[in-house]
């Protein structure tokens, strides 16, 4: 009988073929964040048992925007760019569990499969969708920068569909990148049951953040954001009722793990 190696399916005997390495992971990335408040049943809709809604600000939105590099430990990714690039617009809201507040990602869309893949591990609920948005340089012909003035435009699509855009200039400095998204994350990490009508086979509450993380200088400025209607989609829901308002920064991430909080069917 063979021997599968490998982080991930495909599993082989070389272990050459999965989707993804093993972990520690490496991002270093530019995020354009918005945050919003919307109706709080809205976001109490979108977290299962046994999560509930934070006690302060039950509201608050993050949709987020980031172009990433990705590398496992051997960094040889780097030099194969395709394995390594890939984009991502991802909604955070805040919850509750056992008197903690925790970031939540209700929704997620990737340009790459093996960001969807690493997705189903971390317990993220990711789909294929087209995010851009635009780039900073150090020379300005077509290009902001990361300071007074610069405009940063950013768009959403899936299934053909427009989901959202944003127009964001920046104004001044920031002392934080937004709070939605600043907690250990919650998320449920589920296999469907086999049989039809089965209950599922596995649900876990898991609990996970980065092992490491660095950020520049964020940014902060004004903001106007649009969302839009989709029959496969439900993002519109989450309606634009306040600003908060808008980021810009860079960072560095190493994932390298989470931690179970729960086991809700083992």
């Amino acid at each position: 009988m063979a021997t599968l190696n490998g982080f991930f399916y495909p599993r082989t005997e070389l272990g050459t073929a999965g989707i993804v390495p093993n972990p520690p992971w490496y991002y270093s990335g530019d995020l354009l964040t918005v945050e919003y408040r919307t109706d709080p049943a809205r976001v109490r809709e979108l977290l299962p048992e046994p999560l509930e809604l934070a006690d302060e600000d039950p509201g608050a939105v993050a949709l987020i925007w980031a172009d990433w590099q990705s590398c496992s430990g051997s960094r040889e990714e780097l030099l194969d760019p395709v394995r390594a690039q890939y984009k991502e617009a991802f909604v955070v809201v805040r919850c509750s569990y056992a008197g903690q507040t925790f970031s939540r990602c209700v929704y997620i869309w990737v340009d790459k499969d093996f960001a969807i893949a690493r997705g189903i591990h971390q317990g993220y609920p990711k789909k294929l969708g087209s995010m851009w948005q635009t780039r900073p340089h150090p020379f300005l012909q077509a290009a902001p920068a990361i300071g007074p003035g610069g405009v940063f435009g950013a768009t959403l699509a899936a299934g053909d569909r427009r989901l959202a855009d944003v127009v964001l200039t920046l104004r001044e400095e920031s002392d934080t990148n937004g709070f939605v998204n600043g907690h250990a994350m919650a998320h449920h990490r589920i296999l469907p049951g086999i049989e039809a009508g089965s209950p599922d086979a596995y649900n876990e509450l898991i609990s996970s953040q980065g092992a490491e993380f660095e950020r520049g200088q964020a940014w902060k400025g004004d903001v106007d954001i649009n969302l839009y209607s989709s029959p496969t989609e439900e993002l519109d829901r989450l309606t634009v009722d306040e600003i908060i308002g808008g980021y810009y920064c860079q960072v560095g991430v190493v994932w390298n793990g989470g931690h179970s909080l729960t086991r809700l069917v083992p």
